[in-house]
């Protein structure tokens, strides 16, 4: 089999492109000048004001297929269905999360989009931005130190040593701080207790930024936080220390969006970035609701598969923001579809096997339940599924056939993207499928009611979103979710942490696994992000550096251009 030729890497793509005044960017997007704060020349602030319109927008959510280590290409796709939406004509917009530095300078590298299909400047967007990261950081760190100086000055609020559960949190990956002990040294140094360090994408802070709807529910929400629990099991909150109102100063300019602009020169709002494994995983309310009051169609991320991103995309994210989506992306690779056959085990960092290359539909066509289980994902919240099929220069037709003909049995629309290498021209099909399928009619039905007991709550996605048997609950998840309901807590939604890997909680199990139960070791509240997570399995919220991380790669040259960035 001949090789394609490569595509430049992704910075050389994005360091060539000639990019618009961003002021014109707003101005297509028909955001009033008052509204819009130049960052420098290539990005700016969004006023939340600009949100106060009528939300007028098509909305639309990219998900995907259970993911290999690697990705499947969500953000290439949300970027060139954008691209091709507006070569057809609609004044569209992408939304998107911000990129954690942490998985910058790992190994998974940035989250810009690749290829012809990136949002840019790729460098600002993959490193700091506009701060909004480091204002969060500061946010929460606030807290942390308020908590440590109460209890050096007596712990007049009666905070329980072994129950304070707000850590601290940086934009980096460092294992080496997962767990620490402060207050050592003298008297003065503060009080000595073991804590740890989570990575700034897995903060409350973060996650709490993403469902704000204003400047006085980002408050209110900051004052809710519940830093740990006294003796008696009282809460103890944000409020409570008395700084909720000093970090809400600090995130006043992180509240607002981030307008910057695809390689073809429309706009990108960008905004907050959370976990998508033990959190939402989605860009910002905020700028989903300034998105949808001016753009015609509004296309948006929601992290990993569709059992993870898009179910709390659905249950969590649409009823806070009032919104309701019009159609689901569901993206699909050859590669995934292989690894989902249970014969392959790829890593990040490590060559694809030679193997796995090869044409093999009979190998994409064993892995094709994990597709099916993901349009059933959407069905079942009563949004109208469309098959991307995200296509890689090594992929042969007959392999995409396979996933055509599961699409036409299922009955949803497909289409082949080719966004990577051609930009929006490469997606134009998809763009129509997705039109087509946002005027079919919508009956968006959360999974469960608000109403319902946090138990049944669980139960109900992991029995009809991930299809297992049941659950079971440790003994102090049992309690947790007593103490939760009694607190007045049950009437939040859930989110379960779990693996990514898998549709179950074992990130071993390929495809769509059937008899087994979901096992909630752990059960916690962030009453500040206004959710109960229920934890099933091992999940690690400050990730580690790899053996040789991107970072060795990435360099200032003497002309000041980096190079190395991916």
């Amino acid at each position: 089999m001949s090789r394609p030729t490569p595509l430049p890497s992704d910075l050389e793509i994005a360091s060539s492109a000639i990019l618009r005044p961003i002021a014109d960017v707003a101005d297509d997007l028909g955001i009033a000048a008052e509204h819009v704060e130049p960052y420098g020349r290539d990005v700016a602030k969004i006023d939340l004001a600009a949100a106060e319109g009528q939300p007028r927008g098509t909305y639309v959510v990219v998900s995907a297929i259970t993911p290999t280590p690697l990705g499947e290409g969500k953000t290439t796709t949300v970027v060139g269905l954008t691209q091709a939406l507006r070569r057809l004509g609609s004044n569209a917009v992408a939304t998107l999360r911000q990129p954690s530095m942490g998985p910058t300078f790992g190994i998974k590298g940035g989250a810009a989009g690749g290829g012809y299909s990136q949002v840019v400047p790729m460098e600002r967007l993959n490193l700091h931005l506009t701060g909004d990261f480091h204002a969060i950081t500061a946010a929460h760190n606030l807290l942390a130190a308020a908590v440590d100086n109460h209890l050096h000055f007596g712990n007049e609020l009666g905070l329980d040593l072994r129950n304070i559960t707000w850590r601290r949190v940086m934009d980096v990956n460092d294992r080496s701080l997962r767990n620490i002990v402060v207050g050592m040294g003298t008297r003065a140094d503060g009080l000595v207790r073991e804590t740890g360090f989570d990575i700034t994408a897995a903060s409350e802070v973060m996650v709490l930024m993403t469902l704000a709807t204003s400047y006085q529910d980002l408050r209110s929400r900051l004052g809710r936080i519940v830093v740990g629990y006294t003796g008696e099991g009282k809460p103890v909150s944000a409020e409570d220390l008395g700084v909720a109102g000093a970090m809400a100063v600090i995130l006043r300019d992180a509240l607002k969006p981030n307008l910057l602009q695809t390689l073809e020169g429309g706009p990108a709002l960008v905004h907050c970035g959370p976990f998508g494994n033990i959190a939402t995983g989605t860009s910002s309310v905020v700028a989903d609701q300034v998105a949808l009051s001016h753009a015609d169609v509004v296309v948006t991320e929601a992290g990993f598969g569709a059992d993870m991103g898009a179910e709390r995309f659905f249950n969590v994210k649409c009823r806070v923001g009032g919104l309701e989506p019009d159609a689901a992306v569901v993206v699909a690779t050859v590669r995934a579809l292989k690894v989902h056959s249970g014969n392959y085990d790829i890593r990040a960092g490590r060559p694809l096997p030679e193997r796995l290359l090869a044409e093999n539909p009979d190998e994409v066509r064993a892995g094709l339940e994990n597709l099916r289980a993901h349009v059933e994902i959407i069905r079942s919240f009563g949004v109208s599924p469309v098959v991307a099929i995200n296509a890689f220069p090594q992929d042969h037709e007959s392999e995409h056939d396979v996933i055509r003909g599961l699409a036409a049995e299922l009955g949803v629309r497909c289409a082949v993207t080719r966004h990577v290498a051609e930009g929006g021209a490469g997606a134009e099909d998809l763009a129509r499928e997705v039109l087509a399928a946002a005027e079919e009619p919508t009956h968006f039905t959360p999974t469960y009611a608000l109403e319902d007991p946090l138990a049944e709550k669980i139960e109900a996605v992991a029995t009809r979103v991930y299809g297992a048997d049941g659950v079971d609950y440790s003994p102090a998840a049992t309690t947790a979710l007593q103490t939760y309901e009694d607190a007045g807590f049950g009437g939040l939604p859930i989110v379960i942490a779990k693996t990514h890997l898998s549709i179950s909680s074992d990130p071993t199990l390929m495809g769509a696994p059937r008899g087994w139960r979901l096992p909630v070791r752990e059960v916690r509240a962030s009453v500040g992000a206004g959710y109960v997570y229920a934890i099933a399995g091992d999940m690690r919220t400050m990730p580690g550096l790899s053996r040789h991380p991107n970072a060795e790669r990435i360099e200032l040259a003497p002309d000041g251009t980096i190079t190395g960035l991916s």
